[in-house]
């Protein structure tokens, strides 16, 4: 039991010292920095916006003309009888006939009604939301990467707070045992302060497992080694003043990028209507052609075998007009202009839930920024009753009772401004990423 006892003694502080000489600092730009060029959802966020770069360029535009080349070559052999009235019949074996031919075609739509036209324009437009719905990954991929980065940070302030608490025990456990041998107190005193060294042990191994796992979820998103832990936070919390985030939320209505979604849809909505509508119209076209053939003829009966080599060059211009294709055209652009109507409806209903998400955000925030600045009154009242109970203590005035209810009230306040402090940060960030200024404040 002695031995158990020694080694929840000894190990924290071990653990201590060793973590302080080998971690190093991750802030919070190389940590959001690390998020933005490795974490896997804005990785796979990223390759859609490359397949929406790629869908909106001149290359699948429809706006290039189409080269096509055709080669071929035909072989027959024949046997041909020629019957002639009052001639003997003239008989051809193994007559041989060769063909070849190549060609360059040229095809090119002069105009389709604008359908074109729309189209890439709509293309354009469907690259920017995007791009805005990659914005939207990152800026939930940084709340939640800050989310456990702070995490990471409330763990080590409160294994700092954990730690001075079992240094507190350790010493009252040699001041019971000074007293005890003096006489002074019976050996209850000296058990009942070691039990609180063992349960402050506890709690503080408890703490750094926790750590430990916290730092494990950082690093699956920042795709860092699994293992690799030897890494301590930031801590520094500062927060932004009233004033400025009040006109963020003014222009709320311009940067959230629910909205701005929003907005994007309904403009691709409009370019349909207007794609729908081309079908109304003719389509222009342009045909080119460049050709050469072969023949290698066999002998008839009456000529003998020849070789014939024609090339030639062709232009032409086709006009097609779908007068009435069963109303396909009309459906589909009373269908479109449903499509837009709906958009409409549901960017009034984004901007609803986005100004309720925002009037939420900001009293979540102010509240808990205000139960931080109580927090913060809370430990310097504690700490205050700790210190005279402290000194009541050595006094021989208040029990060990008394004494370690004042630590552990200290040691709770301490832990919730800890909380309270990362939780109002956080509501702070909520507030930022629903007025679409997550991206362009320091953290």
């Amino acid at each position: 039991m002695k031995r158990i006892f020694n080694w929840l003694f000894i190990l924290p502080a071990l653990i201590s010292f060793q973590m302080m000489g080998q971690e190093t600092v991750l802030s919070k730009e190389e940590a959001v920095k690390a998020a933005l060029d490795y974490n896997y959802g804005i990785k796979i966020s990223s390759n859609r916006v490359e397949i929406a770069e790629n869908n909106q360029s001149i290359w699948n535009s429809g706006y290039l003309p189409s080269l096509t080349g055709l080669a071929g070559a035909s072989y027959d052999i024949n046997d041909r009888n020629t019957e002639i009235q009052g001639e003997e019949t003239i008989d051809q074996n193994n007559v041989e006939n060769e063909l070849y031919r190549g060609s360059l075609n040229v095809d090119y739509l002069l105009f389709d009604g604008l359908g074109r036209y729309y189209n890439f324009k709509s293309l354009k437009e469907e690259y920017h939301l995007s791009r805005l719905e990659a914005r939207e990954t990152v800026e939930n991929t940084i709340l939640q990467l800050m989310s456990v980065y702070f995490e990471i940070a409330r763990l080590y302030e409160n294994i700092d707070v954990l730690a001075e608490s079992m240094q507190i025990s350790r010493d009252r456990v040699v001041r019971a045992k000074y007293q005890y041998e003096y006489g002074q107190v019976n050996n209850l005193a000296v058990l009942n302060a070691r039990v609180d060294v063992n349960n402050d042990s506890i709690n503080l191994l408890q703490a750094r497992q926790q750590l430990n796992n916290t730092k494990r979820d950082l690093n699956v998103l920042l795709d860092r080694e699994m293992e690799n832990l030897s890494y301590m936070v930031d801590t520094t919390v500062t927060f932004l003043p009233m004033l400025q985030i009040e006109n963020l939320i003014a222009q709320a209505s311009e940067n959230n990028v629910r909205i701005l979604q929003s907005e994007s849809s309904i403009t691709i909505s409009e370019y349909d209507i207007k794609v729908s509508k081309s079908g109304y119209l003719p389509s222009v076209g342009l045909t080119g052609s460049y050709g050469w053939n072969q023949n290698i003829g066999g002998p008839t009966a009456f000529f003998p075998g020849s070789t014939t080599s024609t090339t030639g060059l062709s232009a032409g211009v086709n006009l097609t007009w779908n007068i009435f294709d069963g109303g396909r055209t009309r459906i589909q652009t009373q269908n479109s202009k449903i499509n837009n109507e709906t958009q409409r409806l549901l960017k009034e209903q984004v901007e609803l839930e986005v100004r309720r998400d925002i009037a939420n955000a900001l009293g979540t925030y102010e509240n808990k920024l205000y139960i931080f600045h109580v927090q913060e009154e809370n430990v310097i009242t504690n700490l205050d009753n700790f210190n005279r109970t402290q000194e009541q203590y050595k006094l021989g005035q208040v029990s060990s009772i008394e004494f370690r209810q004042a630590q552990i009230n200290l040691l709770n306040a301490r832990t919730s401004l800890n909380l309270a402090k990362y939780d109002a940060k956080l509501a702070e960030l909520e507030v930022l990423r629903l007025t679409g200024q997550l991206l362009n404040v320091e953290y």
